[in-house]
């Protein structure tokens, strides 16, 4: 599909790269999911990587959303390029990193271009090695992943120290975010599923979910939960979209703005989860073998 200079790099190189990236015991990578789309995953991934930079934290966004990005048109930013020219070998990840507000750095992926929803593990490593090589200084790498269950899905999850899923209160969102789970754990992952509850009345509400999914989770699968906390419904979330800009710098006193300064001073409180060693060069070398 696209030519690559780096498919010689072995899975451990690759997992060996990324670590040189991570200094994992120092850089939380973030993997931001959901079973389905519209359950606000973006908008998350947008606010609460804000939030933590307000915390004095470093972020950086990788849009993961090859095939359908939109970080940089919620946020009214103009991109010349994108990972699809990193992948044509036209330029570094350095050439395409925009700044974001509050400081964050935004890695843009493309939207409406076909052989970006369709990498192979190849190009998904070429992406990862090309910005473990960047070798940003960082506390936080946020990955906003595409929605359902497809492979890319499957890497990047695999390869951070923490997933993130994303519910609300409909049933297709709680089954989703269920069979979700249900594959990463079928496809090796051993982390924690912290699970955040998005456009609830009330912490009761969010709770209630969580318990929802959390006991399904715990009869049928092997699978651990964790709740994560909440974001409250709020008609500032979908004002602040149409104007292209954070909730949290476009009402700041909203119920929402409040809720992701309380959820990334959770997530920052929290010692970062270690990642179980020989884990990801099992998992990288089985997508290989698929290819």
């Amino acid at each position: 599909m696209f030519e690559q200079n780096n498919c010689s790099i072995t899975p451990i190189d690759q997992a060996s790269s990324l670590r040189n990236m991570n200094t994992i015991d120092e850089i939380n990578v973030i993997a931001v999911t959901g079973g389905k789309g519209g359950v606000g995953k973006t908008n998350i991934a947008i606010n609460l990587s804000i939030a933590l930079a307000d915390l004095q934290r470093k972020v950086m966004l990788l849009d993961a959303d090859f095939g359908l990005s939109n970080v940089d048109v919620m946020l009214g930013l103009r991109t010349r390029k994108n990972l699809y020219h990193v992948l044509k070998n036209e330029c570094g990840i350095e050439d395409i990193i925009i700044p974001g507000p509050h400081g964050i750095q935004i890695i843009p992926a493309s939207s409406g271009i076909r052989e970006m929803a369709n990498l192979n593990a190849h190009e998904h490593m070429g992406i990862i090695d090309s910005i473990s090589h960047f070798n940003p200084t960082l506390d936080y790498f946020i990955i906003d992943t595409a929605a359902g269950i497809s492979d890319s899905v499957s890497m990047f999850t695999h390869l951070a120290n923490s997933i993130l899923v994303v519910v609300c209160d409909e049933p297709a969102s709680l089954a989703d975010a269920y069979a979700l789970i249900k594959v990463l754990s079928k496809k090796g992952v051993k982390k924690k599923f912290q699970i955040i509850t998005n456009m609830v009345e009330s912490s009761a509400h969010g709770e209630r979910l969580f318990s929802q999914l959390e006991k399904v989770s715990n009869h049928f699968l092997e699978a651990s939960l964790e709740y994560c906390g909440y974001i409250p419904n709020d008609k500032y979330i979908k004002k602040a979209i149409k104007k292209q800009k954070s909730v949290i710098d476009a009402y700041p006193s909203s119920r929402s703005s409040l809720g992701f300064a309380r959820l990334a001073r959770e997530i920052n409180n929290k010692p970062i989860p270690t990642i179980i060693s020989g884990s990801v060069e099992l998992f990288l070398e089985r997508q290989l073998s698929n290819q």
